[in-house]
């Protein structure tokens, strides 16, 4: 019996859907603008996982050039039967004022770790689309549907089409199959089949501190479906004060044990602002069958902070990362935005070292030169060591604190006209762009720099070294948890899904490509 301590994936790790294969578990979660697109963990014992792929790893699978901060890869839904891996995802266009356009797509494989097909395109309908295979042989896929017309409910339910392997299409007539109940915001859902009904999870409320999981089952798939009578049986909108927040957008999942588990996300808020930082993450959860609805095994509707379970080998805790470009490919704990690098980055043009061209700004949503490490700790130590030699101030490179492109912290090397190269700090508050430290501080020409980042619960902090012996903070205290979507909604009104993220980047605004080199990259968590 080992006690595992929720969440299971700490950081940037939403909507996850949970399927076991075999003596194997895995894990989908969605990426929004990171490429490449879905993260897939593994695990053996359900306590210890590991990242292990990225299906979406081709522009012809998935394109976001241009797209919006969080847009992208919503929700995706991963399945299996006879022998094929199934991957259900949206890549979402636009999201913000009255439409929504959200692309369906399949993608198939017969290894998890792949390669996955080219995608099928499903619908346009709505987000969070999952792929159902009944016990009697078809395929459904069910996916929430938009309604643009401000005197309707945007959410107008869940609906279910049949899906046909032969042609590759959707066919028949598309069916609302469950309005929601008066919570609204009616999302997320996954269909299952146990004791002679059709279960239909979904998740309600938004994905805020009102989020919630509700249950509806009938004896036919299409319906009508009647809903759980005890109300939502996972959420945390009546505990303000409880350690996971924001808990809904759930999966479930029978154990080898014959136990029932139930992944789903949820949120850390810090500080009296109640702001999470680390986006929203995933959780797991004991579940069991009781009078023909879904429960949690500990009789309450509200995540467990530690879960119990069998067999399960001791957990490792903590993630550290030391990455030294010394092999064809860099870790798949790092991402980039929206498109590969491509030729902005190489491995091969000085041995051992990351070279990165340099590209578009940071608030750019194209082509950037950045590749970053999602933050999955309160406290955390991020070291690179830096040669780059700027010509005049439009060439920048260094480390950086990023939420989106209007939210970010960068620690960067320029050419100041007065100055020569120095050290600076870009401080970006939803698009307002400040230098807090002004022109910079003089470092010497031709040397390394060595650039830190510490964070520390809602503050963060940089700090240098021309030696990598010798410290010193550059800059004050940055208040961290402006990184988060919490911030976001309270500054401009609008949703935001994603969390903060610590990277490495290179900006040309000039277009001539000027590149800097990097070292390593070294993630390292520490006790809170």
């Amino acid at each position: 019996m080992s006690e595992i301590q929720n969440p299971i994936l700490p950081g940037f790790h939403p909507d996850p859907s949970i399927l076991r294969v075999g003596e194997d578990y895995y894990i989908a979660t969605s990426t929004f603008e990171w490429f490449p697109g879905v993260q897939i963990h593994h695990s053996r014992d359900l306590a210890n996982w590991e990242l292990i792929s990225y299906p979406l790893n081709r522009v012809s699978q998935l394109n976001m050039l241009g797209e919006d901060n969080s847009c992208g890869v919503w929700a995706p839904c991963l399945s299996y039967d006879k022998g094929t891996y199934y991957l259900i995802y949206t890549d979402v266009k636009s999201f913000l004022g009255m439409f929504k356009d959200t692309h369906n797509y399949l993608v198939t494989a017969k290894d998890i770790r792949g390669p996955w097909s080219e995608p099928v395109y499903l619908n346009s309908s709505g987000f969070d689309p999952s792929l159902f295979h009944d016990t009697n042989g078809k395929k459904y896929l069910v996916n929430m549907l938009m309604d643009y017309r401000s005197y309707q409910t945007k959410f107008a339910g869940i609906v279910l089409q049949e899906y046909s392997e032969k042609k590759q299409c959707l066919v028949g007539e598309r069916i609302n199959i469950f309005k929601g109940t008066p919570t609204g915001l009616t999302e997320g859902p996954h269909l299952y089949q146990h004791d002679g009904y059709y279960y239909l999870m979904t998740a309600e409320g938004g994905t805020g501190y009102q989020h919630g999981v509700m249950m509806a089952r009938s004896k036919k798939i299409e319906g009508p479906y009647e809903l759980d009578p005890a109300g939502h049986m996972l959420t945390t909108r009546h505990l303000p004060a409880w350690g996971l927040q924001k808990a809904g957008h759930a999966s479930i999942v029978e154990g080898l044990n014959g136990k029932w588990y139930l992944a789903h996300l949820c949120g850390r808020p810090v500080g009296e602002k109640r702001r999470c930082i680390l986006g929203r993450e995933t959780a797991l959860q004991e579940v069991v069958w009781k009078d023909g609805w879904l429960r949690m095994a500990d009789n309450t509707n509200r995540p467990a902070l530690q879960v119990s379970i069998p067999d399960a080998k001791s957990c490792e805790k903590g993630h550290n990362l030391k990455e030294e470009f010394d092999r064809e490919q860099w870790s798949l704990h790092l991402q980039t935005l929206r498109v590969p690098l491509g030729d902005r980055a190489s491995l091969t043009e000085r041995s051992g070292y990351l070279r990165l061209y340099g590209a578009e700004s940071p608030n750019s949503r194209y082509e950037q030169s950045l590749l970053a490490h999602r933050q999955q700790s309160f406290c955390c130590e991020v070291n690179t060591k830096l040669e780059f030699e700027p010509e005049h101030f439009q060439q920048m490179a260094g480390l950086i604190y990023y939420y989106n492109t209007l939210g970010y912290y960068y620690l960067y090397v320029t050419q100041d006209e007065m100055l020569g190269r120095v050290l600076s700090i870009i401080a970006c508050d939803t698009g307002a762009g400040t230098h807090p430290i002004g022109a910079g501080i003089p470092i010497p020409k031709g040397k390394p720099v060595y650039l830190r980042l510490n964070t520390q619960t809602e503050k963060a902090w940089f700090s240098y070294s021309v030696d990598g012996k010798h410290f010193e903070r550059i800059g004050p205290d940055l208040d961290a948890t402006i990184l988060s979507d919490d911030y976001y909604e309270e500054t401009t009104g609008h949703g935001m899904f994603t969390g903060a993220f610590i990277g490495i980047c290179c900006q040309d605004l000039a277009g001539t490509r000027k590149y800097a080199d990097f070292d390593y990259f070294y993630y390292e968590e520490q006790e809170e």
